[in-house]
């Protein structure tokens, strides 16, 4: 999140080496306690290069299997402990690959734009 320098009113964001460690730190804790996690990367601006003021983190994680309905699997993930606001998709494996294998524009960015930092390419 934003600080304030000192006593200006300037703001500061992370540096994306700062947003990205923290990144694979986290990640990291996420796979030692979730053994159906197959692979966690980031996509958009941070991967692309291009981040700036404000940026988010956007993020996804594919795993084994799961019962819980697609717009809730974020919940029980602690991304708020991430230093910039964060946005976290959550697949299936089957979800991925039906993805995938039907194209579009979105699959196309998760094929271009992943970098993974747990696994590799489900």
């Amino acid at each position: 999140m934003p600080v304030p320098s000192s006593t200006s009113s300037v703001k500061l964001w992370p540096t994306p080496d700062v947003v990205l460690g923290a990144l694979e730190d986290w990640a990291a804790r996420q796979a030692s306690g979730r053994p159906h996690l197959i692979a966690l990367g980031y996509f958009g601006s941070y991967a692309r290069g291009d981040t700036g003021f404000g940026s988010d983190l956007d993020v996804v994680a594919v795993v084994e299997h799961t019962d819980v309905p697609r717009m809730e699997r974020n919940r029980d993930w602690p991304y708020e402990r991430l230093p910039v606001p964060t946005d976290l998709l959550v697949f299936t494996v089957d979800e991925w690959q039906a993805m995938m294998e039907r194209g579009g524009r979105f699959a196309s960015v998760m094929k271009d734009e992943v970098v993974w930092v747990i696994g590799s390419r489900p």
